[in-house]
């Protein structure tokens, strides 16, 4: 496999403008005007090879959306470069830009008022593809995604899942080598999301691009992610791989258990996990060699019921790892 996108040191800070309070201030910032940074990527040095599916998850503000845009060329950098397919992507050359495509879940690049067919005519046109190629693409990936039946139809009037059925087939359209997915199925309901997870796994083995898939569902990045990178207030703070990852991370289990009657008195299971009086319901994630004491002080407790062990799942792990970065990575900004 060939690296397809490399960075040395990219970073980015957004500066703006602090509006003081007060008439007065806004007429003095006109000429005194004080401004603050944001970091919204750290020094990032990365390499990614070709056809793998790479997922990057992160908080909200993580920096997630700004390396894509980075990597895609919507954005320039305050520090750093990167190549992606050998080209710098801010310099938005036409051979770059007709290998690569960016699907934003929250923006829509098909135009509102006319059918997805007729948005692909436009395509077709921008990207100089041959029409009846085009045309023969766009029936295919319908098939594939199973949407068919409302190619002729206004998106105004689709569904949320259909419109992003519509806007991946609309992404794909020109065969992109490098495919940048920001949240592809958020807001989809579990029948949609499927659907779309199932479709990008099969097209990225059949067709071999390289996908970079940030979302929030965590079995997006689960089922379809060969390489993980999770990043935290702008920094990556891991790269490799989803099994070695959760290989690595502290191993979890899940504790589940409920009393017929609420708690008379708190209940302290360890430092971390302490349930106040009225509680009824319980859920406590621990480690392996935390468990036997707990279980001894709860099988102690009147009325227990339902009371079952877990193995932790992909996003229990993530989430806990995330926390624990956000407390440990300082805040930066001036």
């Amino acid at each position: 496999m060939s690296v397809v996108i490399q960075t040395q040191n990219l970073g980015r800070t957004y500066k703006s403008y602090q509006k003081p309070e007060g008439l007065w201030q806004s007429v003095r910032g006109f000429w005194d005007r004080k401004y603050t940074e944001k970091l919204a990527l750290a020094p990032t040095t990365l390499e990614i090879e070709s056809g793998k599916i790479i997922g990057l998850v992160g908080a909200n503000g993580a920096g997630k959306t700004t390396l894509l845009k980075l990597l895609s060329g919507l954005i320039f950098p305050s520090q750093g470069t990167a190549t992606v397919l050998g080209y710098i992507p801010w310099e938005r050359d036409n051979r770059f830009l007709r290998r690569m495509s960016i699907l934003l879940g929250q923006k829509n690049q098909l135009w509102w008022d006319i059918s997805p067919m007729d948005s692909y005519s436009l395509l077709t046109e921008i990207y100089d593809l041959e029409p009846k190629k085009a045309k023969l693409r766009c029936h295919e990936l319908a098939e594939l995604l199973d949407c068919t039946h409302v190619l002729n139809t206004q998106l105004r009037r689709l569904s949320l899942g259909e419109r992003m059925k519509m806007e991946i087939i609309g992404s794909l359209l020109h065969q992109p080598d490098i495919l940048f997915l920001d949240e592809p199925t958020i807001g989809l309901d579990i029948v949609a999301q499927g659907a779309i997870r199932k479709f990008l796994a099969d097209y990225v083995k059949q067709k071999g691009p390289t996908v970079i898939l940030t979302s929030h569902y965590m079995d997006d990045i689960a089922r379809l992610a060969d390489q993980l990178l999770l990043i935290s207030k702008g920094n990556i703070v891991y790269n490799g791989t989803v099994i070695e990852f959760t290989q690595k991370s502290q191993e979890k289990q899940k504790l589940i258990f409920s009393l017929s009657e609420p708690l008379q008195n708190d209940l302290h299971l360890t430092k971390e996990h302490s349930f106040a009086k009225g509680a009824q319901e319980f859920s406590v994630s621990l480690n392996p060699h935390e468990m036997a004491g707990v279980l001894t002080k709860v099988t102690t407790l009147a009325g227990i019921h339902g009371l079952k062990i877990e193995e932790a799942d992909f996003e229990d792990v993530i989430h806990e790892f995330l926390a624990k970065e956000s407390r440990v990575l300082p805040t930066r900004g001036s």
